[in-house]
């Protein structure tokens, strides 16, 4: 039997999440990977053509571990409950990753999408359209049982979270336990009160 590859590519993009943390996503080039890594130049080439592959394995692997947890408690019942679940989630999920929080808040363009093959292209559209599918189902249930549009909605889903958690991963500290609690009763106050502000105001 062969030995087991002394790098595997999640060695390898692991050492790229550490590169993003400490230098922003500028800083994950071939040779910089392979210095961080402790691997020989090669072996980052065996792995990966050339950087734009390294920099769109590296998006993707992110979004798709974050969705995993994220998109299977959004789909929950009941949907109040679900949607508060996934929130809840996803905070938690970039407290415990904060280097893959990091590759997140950058956002694709930070990873020099354009230059990315036409599969790794591909690839990154089905994420996101998987991300719409199970956030337009979320809301389709969500309106029924809140009276709240899809634009509160998505400010619960997304945005709160994301505000909540960004500038303490920016800052390089970790996501604090309070923290994870407020956005989780924000989220159950905002969703759990009918209909819309006005018209309780009348």
């Amino acid at each position: 039997m062969g030995r087991p590859p002394r790098h595997t590519s999640d060695d390898l993009l692991d050492a790229a999440v550490r590169l993003v943390a400490a230098h922003g996503a500028r800083a994950v080039t071939m040779s910089a990977l392979a210095r961080e890594a402790g691997a020989p130049s090669g072996s980052v080439y065996h792995r990966f053509a050339d950087r734009p592959a390294l920099l769109a394995a590296l998006w993707l692997r992110t979004v798709r571990r974050f969705h995993t947890g994220y998109l299977a408690a959004l789909a929950g019942e009941p949907p109040v409950e679900s949607a508060i679940a996934a929130v809840e989630t996803g905070v938690r999920w970039c407290a415990r990753n904060p280097g893959e929080a990091l590759v997140l808040n950058a956002g694709r363009t930070a990873f020099d999408h354009t230059s990315w093959s036409a599969m790794d292209t591909a690839a990154a559209a089905r994420t996101d359209a998987e991300l719409r599918s199970a956030l337009r189902a979320a809301c389709r249930r969500l309106r029924q049982h809140t009276g709240r549009d899809t634009e509160e909605l998505l400010l619960v889903l997304i945005d709160l979270p994301l505000a909540a958690i960004r500038r303490h991963i920016e800052a390089g500290k970790p996501v604090r336990e309070n923290t994870v609690g407020v956005v989780v009763r924000a989220a159950r106050l905002l969703l759990n009160a009918k209909g819309n502000d006005h018209e309780r105001a009348e």
